[in-house]
This record gives C-alpha cells, structure tokens and sequence, in this order.
C-alpha cells in the first residue's frame, strides 16, 4: 500500500494548511500536494455592500496584513468614483503602508522564517520559534524586535485609528492629517527603523551567509526554481510598494508585461484544482502548462525576490546598495542580454530580497516625512457616489494584490474579485514542495527535520492563507487525493 505523510498543521505561517506527501513502492516521493482547506467567502457576501466600507471589511481578512487590504480597497474606491486621492492624504497612506511594512517583514524574519535558521532546521520543534530565537541571540535583540513592531503599530494606530484593522481611508483620501508634533515623533521611528534593518542585515550576514552549510543550503538546487517574476515598478523601475505599474520579466530577465493595474485581466489568468480552495493564476501569454517550472511555463511569483528581479535599481541609497550586492553575490547583476540583473532563482534568497525591502521602507519613511508638504491639512474630500469598476493593487509584503470592484449609481458593489499576494505564489509554492520533499525523502527514511525542511519550502513565500482564501469553493473539499497511478491512498503517517 502506498505510504501517505501527512504534515497537519503546517506551522509558522498565516492562516491553516497541510502539506500531503506521497511515497512510492520504493519509499520515494511520487507526488506532493500544499493545500489549503479552510473557506471564506469574501469576494461573495462583500456584493451588495457600500463600496466605501470596503476598506473596512476587507482588512479583517488578515490580523497579519490588514493594512494591504485596506490601502488597496481605498484604491479601488478612488478608482470606482472616479476621484483621485489628494497628495497629502496619497503620503499619508504610503507612510503608514511602510511602516507597516517594516512590522511585517520583522515578523517573518524573526519569528517565522529566521528561527530555521538562528535555531537550525533539525532544531526540536518546540524551539524554532521566536522564543528559541531569543534564547540563541540574547534578550536584548528580542527587545529590539518587540520595540521595533511596538513604534510602527503605534504609528498606524496614531493615523490610522486602530492599531490591527485600521479605519483611516476616505474614498479619495484620509480621516486625519499628519500634525507637526507627529512628523517630527515619526521621523525618529524611521531612522530607528534603517538602523534596525541595517542590523537585521548583518545578522543575517553573520548567521547565513558566513555558515557555509547555511549558505550551500541557500545556494542548492533544493529550493531552486525558474518561474517568471512579478512585481510593482516606478518610472525609474524600482520596486515601490504603494504606487506604480505592475512588470513582469521571464526566467531570463527580458520584461514580458509592464502594466496598469485595470488591465489585470488582459494578463492574469486563475487555474483550479478540486484538491485546494486557493486558485492558481498564471500568464495568458503561456497559458497554464500544469506544475511545471521553465521559461515556456505560465507560473510566476511575486515574492520580497521577485520584486528585486524585476527591478532595475532601488528608490533609496542604503538599500540600492544592498541590491548591488545580493546580485553580486549570486554572480548575476547585469548578465542578462539586455544589460539587466539575471533573476536570482534559488528560493531561499527570498529572506535576504525580505530584508532589502525592510531597508527600503524604512528609507522611504524618512523620505516621506521629509516631504515639505505632508503635515497639508487638506486631506478630506467631499465624493459622490456613482456607478463604475474600480481596481486597486499594491505590494502586500508576500506578493501583488489586487482588488477589483464594480458600483451600481448608488454605489453598492456588484462584483468583487480579490488576487491576494500569496495567491499569486500558490503553483511555485506547490513546485517548491514538491521539489524539496523529492530531494529530502528517499526510501522512506524521515525525520521532523526532515519535513521541517519540507516546510522550509512554503515557509519562505510567507503565505497568508487566510488572505487568499477569499472565494466561496465547491464544498466538500475532494480530500481524498490519489496516487500516480490512480489509486485511494489510505496509509497514513502524521508528521
């Protein structure tokens, strides 16, 4: 009978999932399934809603992200009214967007990913976890985490109301505006911020890239895929989180898409298996060739690493450094045909790209509040209500997200549809299962380091399951999952 290893919860991660790991007569892997089992209805019972409340219904998707959801459902408001937000309150948004960037990235990488690593991958499991980190690199470094989530959350809770689930947005702009007193609080929080991520930096220098076993780990064909790469640009294109067009380059670096985010559609496609609620989107200009990688696949991510492959530089000085020397380090900044990086395609660097990204919102902080004109008063706007689609989309931390919305004359919601970050990265994230628990497991023989390296596979992605959940699926789940040959797999082995 073939063997089944089931890995039930799946840990360290937002949201609920399972890994389903399939062997064969000789004890090898045949197959491996991500899946997400659980539901939510988001994109259903939000139709026939006020379109302004959006934004504060759609950030209770995520306890982790709601401020993503909430800046781009004020987008697609903005958009579905036809009004544009004024610059003060535009600022205002962005620089609670990197706050709570700088916040999210600081948890993944101490409290989800980084303990694989500070703590060790075969580390028991009662110890990979932030508690463990601490215990390895000293309390005063989990102050500095603690104080560095503590600042920025009290930023968005200054700005945007709330703490978690903030109610700041106005169709076309923001309920409060930025005072002196406030500027000048907030400017301290970003230079904190840069010399925080500065320091996160060299730890995970110190700790990763001067191990060697860490770094062969980084640098092997494990966690290795070529999938295309998705990401938000500016003019200049560099990565910009709130604002810009969305490019996406192929396995080589050549760009094959650079677009606005209304025109989603003309690009995104979404696959579906009866096997998991979460969709899988894909290119249209390859089509949906299954779960495989390769440059005539249609699987793309948008990862912290997918938004430095489609880059072409940094916005801000520290981080454009940073950049320079990630590309160095893999031996690929301005190999590609065109001049351009070679895209960095070992998954693993994902945490490193992470860490650049925190370096830059912080940057941006600072950039922002030095702004002359972002304590402007004008920050509210008198909008009427109308009938229209509007698509909004920003750089959640775990990849694009859009929001689509069309009004009826009352503006009451007659469609909704959500692409989430992690959604985008639901094939890669299966191909990266697959391949880490082919490389891992072999004759049958496991450990929980093992499957920890499995999951090491997801881990990365920082998937938030709950976000890309959104649509009401065709219940029962099929759970029943079968083998390569077509058989029920009945045997199980709890991981």
């Amino acid at each position: 009978m073939t063997q089944r290893i089931t890995i039930d919860p799946i840990t360290r991660l937002e949201g609920h999932g399972k890994i389903e790991i399939f062997l064969d007569d000789a004890g090898d892997v045949s197959s491996a399934y991500f899946q997400i089992p659980e539901l939510r209805g988001f994109e259903s019972f939000c139709v026939g809603r006020h379109a302004e409340e959006m934004a504060n219904i759609t950030n209770r998707i995520c306890g982790v992200c709601p401020e993503a959801h909430h800046m781009a459902a004020a987008k697609a408001v903005d958009a579905a009214f036809g009004v544009a937000c004024l610059p003060a309150a535009k600022r205002i948004r962005e620089l609670i967007y990197m706050a709570f960037f700088v916040t999210d990235h600081t948890t993944h990488f101490y409290c989800l990913g980084g303990p694989d690593f500070i703590v060790g991958p075969d580390a028991p499991a009662c110890e990979r976890n932030i508690l463990g980190v601490i215990r390895k690199v000293g309390v005063d470094i989990g102050l500095q985490v603690i104080n560095c989530r503590k600042r920025n959350h009290e930023l968005i809770k200054r700005l945007g109301g709330r703490g978690v689930h903030l109610c700041g947005a106005l169709p076309g702009g923001w309920s409060v505006a930025l005072s002196e007193e406030m500027r000048r609080d907030f400017l301290g929080c970003a230079k904190e911020n840069i010399d925080f991520a500065r320091f996160s930096l060299q730890a995970f220098e110190d700790i990763v890239l001067k191990d060697q076993a860490y770094l062969d780990l980084v640098l092997s064909d494990l966690y290795r895929h070529e999938t295309h790469s998705m990401g938000t640009v500016d003019v200049g294109m560099a990565p910009n989180f709130y604002e810009g067009r969305i490019r996406v380059v192929d396995t080589l670096g050549n760009e094959v898409a650079l677009y606005d985010a209304k025109d989603y559609l003309s690009h995104i496609a979404e696959h579906v298996e009866p096997w998991s609620y979460l969709k899988f989107p894909y290119l249209k200009k390859f089509g949906w060739q299954g779960f495989v990688d390769g440059q005539d696949s249609g699987i793309y991510h948008a990862t912290p690493l997918a938004r430095l492959n489609v880059a072409d530089r940094m916005a801000t000085p520290l981080a454009q450094a940073e950049f320079e020397r990630f590309y160095d380090t893999f031996g690929v900044r301005g190999k590609a045909a065109n001049g351009r990086n070679l895209p960095v395609h070992h998954r693993l660097a994902t945490h490193w790209a992470r860490l650049i990204e925190l370096l830059y919102a912080a940057e941006r902080m600072q950039e922002l509040l030095e702004h002359p004109d972002i304590c402007d008063p004008e920050v509210r706007q008198v909008v009427e209500a109308r009938a229209g689609i509007g698509i909004g989309s920003v750089e959640a931390p775990r990849g694009t997200l859009t929001h689509h919305y069309e009004t009826d004359e009352r503006g009451v919601l007659t469609k909704v549809n959500l692409i989430v970050g992690t959604t985008n990265n639901n094939a890669p994230i299966s191909l990266s299962v697959m391949k880490a628990a082919k490389g891992l497991i072999k004759g049958g023989v496991f450990s929980d380091g093992i499957l920890n390296q499995v999951e090491m596979a997801f881990r990365l992605y920082d998937p938030c399951c709950s976000c890309a959940t959104h649509a009401l699926g065709k219940a029962p789940l099929e759970l029943n999952l079968r083998a390569a040959d077509g058989s029920l797999l009945d045997q199980q082995v709890r991981g």
